[in-house]
């Protein structure tokens, strides 16, 4: 069975995407693409066969499209998560599900009208091999429970069009879920300390942060946001338990040793350092899909992680105060 899937977004997520379903994985094909930008539709639909839409609505109302994948920015995936599952269409919807805790809510709500869950969020990391193995260190209780974490989310540039809002929401946000996914408990609590800047970045932009979080049962989390860090795109993550630590490698291949020191390559972006991940991701949703199932993280997921979004923003805005997260009772849907 093949899943005939639209993509709505041309962009260079979706084009990524794209990439990967046509030549990578198997079980699924791009039959349409959406795009506001209909010429950019055109460009990544003509060579596949696929037809391409100006809108969203369109391309989930096509009658061939099985399943839709949203590579969008994040302000206007919500109308089309809600359209999709409206049309009882699985959906994968790149992060942040939503923007606000109030469109998180209507997807949930529609998806909970619709008696099935419906949305994946794409949180790849989640799919890291390395993450995965943190997590079952911790689930494996021999160095007993959690008590810090420590991440540093490093980039070597951003465009000028990024801005100190976008460290939270567009940035941190992986560190936020994969946090919540590590520890599997909720982020109760957030603060956001401004550093000394640094000269590389752009003159409205407060680079670097660091975003200190809490959850439930008390553990610590620290974010370094960093995004002129020039040297390249570093992710680092180490799980502080009583009685020992698990820390994210490197994800070096080789390592040079000579008179220079010992090194290995770095990344230069998210493209390379996750591209597995990406790729076991997708894949899974796919032959989740044709068995009609659900998989990966959920739309309360990233509802958690849209809330923890906005404290973080209230925080940085208040000068740095601790904000209490605001959430509804997560509903027994998502239990």
């Amino acid at each position: 069975m093949t899943i005939r899937i639209g993509l709505i977004g041309a962009g260079g997520m979706g084009r990524a995407h794209v990439e990967r379903i046509e030549k990578e994985l198997a079980g699924g094909k791009i039959v349409a693409v959406a795009d506001i930008n209909l010429q950019g539709a055109k460009a990544v639909a003509e060579p596949l066969g696929a037809t391409a839409y100006a809108s969203g609505p369109e391309l989930i109302a096509d009658p061939e499209v099985d399943a839709v994948l949203i590579a969008t920015f994040g302000k206007v995936h919500a109308p089309d998560v809600i359209a999709a599952v409206q049309a009882g269409k699985y959906v994968l919807c790149e992060k942040p599900l939503a923007t606000t805790p109030e469109d998180c809510i209507a997807i949930m709500d529609a998806e909970q009208k619709a008696g099935k869950q419906l949305v994946t969020v794409g949180f790849m990391r989640r799919f890291d091999t390395g993450y995965q193995e943190m997590r079952a260190v911790r689930e494996g209780g021999e160095l007993g429970h959690a008590t810090l974490v420590h991440c540093r989310h490093r980039n070597p540039s951003v465009p000028e069009n990024y801005t100190t809002r976008n460290m939270i929401d567009d940035t941190a946000i992986h560190e936020i879920d994969i946090c919540r996914y590590l520890l599997d408990e909720e982020i109760v609590s957030v603060r956001v300390d401004v550093p000394r800047a640094t000269t590389r970045r752009f003159e409205h932009l407060q680079d670097p942060l660091v975003l200190v979080a809490k959850t439930t049962s008390g553990v610590l989390i620290d974010d370094e946001i960093n995004v002129n860090i020039q040297f390249g795109y570093s992710i680092e993550c180490e799980l502080v338990m009583e009685a020992g630590t698990v820390r994210l490698g490197d994800q070096e291949k080789t390592v040079t040793r000579d008179g220079a020191g010992n090194r290995n390559a770095i990344c230069r972006s998210h493209i390379d350092r996750f591209h597995a991940a990406f790729n076991a991701e997708v894949q899974q949703w796919i032959r989740a899909v044709e068995r009609d199932e659900h998989t990966g993280s959920t739309a309360w997921d990233g509802y958690a992680a849209t809330c923890v979004v906005d404290a973080g923003l209230e925080s940085l805005e208040s000068g740095g105060r601790e904000v209490a997260v605001s959430m509804i009772a997560k509903p027994s849907f998502y239990a």
